[in-house]
């Protein structure tokens, strides 16, 4: 395999970045809980990590906007159309696997 330069690293990263973000867009059926529980981040999460690296580069992204861009419409908009109640079971493994603090 031919190593990739820097920029084109970059840009396979953004592309592969891109369709982690449709892929989760297009499966409102999976549910954020689910995402955590499995795998340990969720789309709130990614939306975190995008705001968190735009401000490391001096851009002003808001907590609304960053999950826009993830949800790809407006976060209570998406809750309304695809997020249910988490089930006990759901809960109760969520609480096991969450961060220690």
């Amino acid at each position: 395999m031919t190593a990739p330069s820097k920029e084109q690293q970059t840009e396979l990263e953004a592309a592969a970045f891109r369709r982690l973000v449709q892929h989760l867009r297009e499966r409102g059926d999976v549910q954020n809980i689910d995402l955590m529980n499995l795998a340990g981040f969720c789309r709130n999460c990614l939306s975190n990590w995008y705001r968190e690296a735009a401000e490391e580069v001096g851009l002003d992204v808001s907590k609304e906007e960053s999950r826009e861009m993830v949800y790809g419409m407006p976060y209570e908009d998406w809750k309304a159309a695809h997020q249910s109640e988490a089930s006990p079971v759901q809960k109760a493994v969520f609480e096991l696997n969450k961060p220690k603090e």
